[in-house]
């Protein structure tokens, strides 16, 4: 089993380098009049998306279910099928510039997957139903094609807004990608860490009265309330003491350890971002402008509404419907008020009101451009945030 689970990673950090190279085609192909470029960058993202599946299937076979049971797993997903989600919105529009903002967030979402844990571990009673891998699989495609809204969204206001006036309009969308940035943060900060092999287990009292231990990656910042440092045995077993821990306690309804990693992250983020404004002297969205020289502003606009108007049901189908049989299943609920419950009817409500305000409102353009972006802001927050900080039921992730 471990040979073939190597061989699918192996397929998943070629199709990352491939997808690396293609965007170097993809962005000539946006600035030059030759085809050539778009059909090169186009032939790369196929390729890459070819060995993603590989990955998938190979992965899946390996391991006796479908490989949607953790962070891990289910951010690869993710990243598979906004590259598909990418590839269907060419086919029908023909704009290789999707492609070339389309790739890197798609990269950023593979780098944030490599963050975590990629072991095979038996899954738990709640993870053991069909429905689950019906619901993710669903979840993963409907937040995808909503994230080329998104993408759409990001070009558009490049193209309308003028990038070197100070105004609110320059101010938000530059810190879309300071946001991005501060993904870059999380993968650099936790891939440093790795390499160097940090740990250190901090052991605490849970909410069930009972002794847990958190296995920290990072230098710790956060910790749970009366923790202490601990030595363990390879067996898992607490050997020594060594004291109080000494940093910044939170809330037990926090996960403090995945916090510490998220303030790494927008430290490491915040000074990767100054770093870029003091070497090139200029807003991130005024370097990116250029690229969007030869966009149709119309064509995006319409390609992000559509993009909600395929996405929009299907999430609703796998976020809601999908995910209140699986829960039922799981919990004998359908429904129980979790967070990531709470935020998946949260972004339902929001599209719904996005559709509403579209179609019988008369908002288009900037309006639903920006409403795109805090579409996939609640995404992002639902997948990072919630199954990162905040505990519940879907902690296990």
């Amino acid at each position: 089993m471990q040979s073939l689970i190597d061989i699918s990673s192996t397929a998943l950090y070629i199709s990352f380098l491939t997808y690396l190279i293609a965007i170097i085609p993809l962005g000539l192909s946006v600035t030059s009049q030759k085809r050539v470029f778009s059909i090169v960058g186009l032939s790369m993202t196929w390729i890459g998306f070819t060995l993603q599946i590989t990955y998938f299937g190979i992965r899946w076979y390996a391991i006796g279910h479908a490989p949607v049971g953790n962070m891990y797993e289910f951010m690869t997903f993710f990243g598979i099928m906004l590259v598909a989600a990418f590839l269907i919105m060419y086919y029908i529009y023909h704009q290789s510039v999707i492609g070339l903002f389309a790739l890197p967030i798609a990269l950023l979402i593979l780098g944030y997957a490599n963050a975590f844990s990629k072991d095979v571990t038996p899954l738990i009673p709640a993870l053991q139903s069909e429905w689950l891998t019906i619901h993710v699989i669903t979840v993963a495609f409907s937040s995808a094609v909503l994230s080329i809204s998104f993408v759409t969204s990001v070009i558009y206001l490049l193209k309308v807004i003028n990038t070197e006036e100070k105004s609110k309009k320059t101010f938000f969308l530059e810190l879309v990608m300071y946001f991005l940035v501060v993904v870059c943060g999380f993968i650099a900060t936790t891939s440093a860490f790795n390499i160097a092999g940090y740990e250190k287990n901090i052991q605490f009292t849970n909410q069930d009265e009972k002794l847990e231990v958190y296995e920290y990656k990072m230098p710790a910042i956060t910790v749970p309330k009366e923790s202490v440092v601990v030595e363990m045995a390879e067996d898992k077993k607490v050997t020594q003491t060594t004291g109080e821990s000494g940093f910044l306690e939170v809330s037990s309804f926090l996960n403090a350890m995945k916090l510490n990693t998220l303030i790494w992250s927008f430290l490491v983020g915040s000074l990767l971002y100054l770093l870029i404004r003091l070497i090139t002297r200029r807003k991130i969205i005024s370097l990116l402008k250029p690229l969007t020289n030869r966009v149709n502003a119309a064509t995006m606009d319409e390609i992000s509404y559509r993009s909600i108007v395929i996405g929009f049901p299907l999430f609703t189908l796998g976020g809601l419907i999908f995910a209140m049989i699986w829960a039922q299943i799981a919990w004998s609920r359908f429904w129980g008020w979790d967070p990531k419950e709470v935020w998946a009817l949260i972004t339902f409500l929001f599209y719904a009101a996005f559709l509403h305000l579209r179609l019988n409102k008369g908002w288009e353009g900037e309006k639903t451009a920006w409403l795109s972006i805090i579409g996939f802001g609640t995404i992002i927050f639902n997948q990072v945030f919630v199954n990162l900080v905040i505990a519940g039921l879907h902690s296990y992730a």
